[in-house]
C-alpha cells in the first residue's frame, strides 16, 4: 500500500501536493518536473561559471582523487552513503527520489551542452547567481509535491524534522561541511562552491516560507 503524505509545517500542503509517495497525478508531476528541470539548469549554470562547483561536487571529487576512481561513480556513492541516514530518520524512497536523479542529470548535460559559457566575471557571478535561484527555488517547489525528496534534500528533511530546525541554518552545516571535507581530500573549491553553500538553504527556507504563504496555503484546503 503506498504510504500516505501528512502535511507537516516545513513542507506545507499545497494544490498540487500528492497523496502518497508513488502517485502519478497530473498537477504533482508536472509540478515535479517543472521544479526539478529547474534544478538541473541551475546546477548547469553553476558548471559553466566555472567558479567552483557546488560541495557535494567538491566531495565527490576529492574521494575520487584519493581513491583514484571515476567521480561519476563517487557521486553515485556518496548518494547511497547519504542515504543510510535516511533509516534512523525515519524517511521513504518515492518517485521524486527516482526522478530527481534522472531529470536533473538530464537538464545539467542539456544546459552544459546548449548554453554559452560566460566569458568575463560579472556574466560568471551571474550565471552562479542564476544558478543558485532557480535551484532553491525549484528545490522548494519539488519538495511540495510530497513525492519523495533526492538524497541530500532528503537528509536536510529529515534533520530538519527530527531536530526541529530551521532549513537555512541545516543546509548551510551540511553544504559548508561537505565543502571543507572534499576540500581537505583534494577537490577544488571556487567562489562560486562558496557562494552557494552558504546561500542555498537560505533560498530554499524563504521561498517556503514567503511564496508558499498562508494565503496559498487556504486555496489548498
Amino acid at each position: 500500500m503506498p504510504t500516505q503524505i501528512k502535511s507537516t509545517h516545513l513542507l506545507p500542503r499545497m494544490p498540487w501536493s500528492s497523496n502518497t509517495l508513488w502517485t502519478l497525478e497530473w498537477r504533482s508531476f508536472s509540478v515535479l518536473l517543472l521544479s526539478l528541470s529547474c534544478l538541473g539548469i541551475g546546477d548547469g549554470l553553476i558548471v559553466l561559471a566555472n567558479l567552483g562547483s557546488n560541495p557535494w561536487t567538491v566531495l565527490s571529487q576529492g574521494i575520487a582523487q584519493q581513491m583514484n576512481i571515476s567521480i561519476g561513480f563517487t557521486s553515485l556513492f556518496v548518494s547511497l552513503f547519504v542515504m543510510l541516514f535516511w533509516l534512523p530518520l525515519k524517511l521513504k524512497v518515492g518517485l521524486g527520489t527516482v526522478m530527481n536523479i534522472i531529470i536533473i542529470a538530464l537538464f545539467l548535460g542539456l544546459t552544459v551542452a546548449h548554453f554559452p559559457a560566460p566569458s568575463i566575471l560579472w556574466g560568471k557571478l551571474s550565471y552562479v547567481l542564476g544558478g543558485i535561484l532557480l535551484f532553491g527555488v525549484g528545490s522548494a517547489f519539488y519538495l511540495t509535491c510530497h513525492l519523495g525528496a533526492g538524497p541530500r534534500d532528503g537528509l536536510m528533511v529529515g534533520l530538519c524534522q527530527h531536530f526541529g530546525l530551521k532549513v537555512g541554518l541545516v543546509r548551510t552545516l551540511l553544504e559548508t561541511s561537505v565543502c571543507l571535507l572534499g576540500f581537505l581530500l583534494g577537490g577544488t573549491v571556487g567562489v562560486g562552491t562558496l557562494m552557494f553553500a552558504i546561500s542555498i538553504g537560505w533560498v530554499i527556507q524563504l521561498t517556503l516560507k514567503y511564496l508558499f504563504s498562508e494565503k496559498i496555503l487556504k486555496k489548498a484546503e
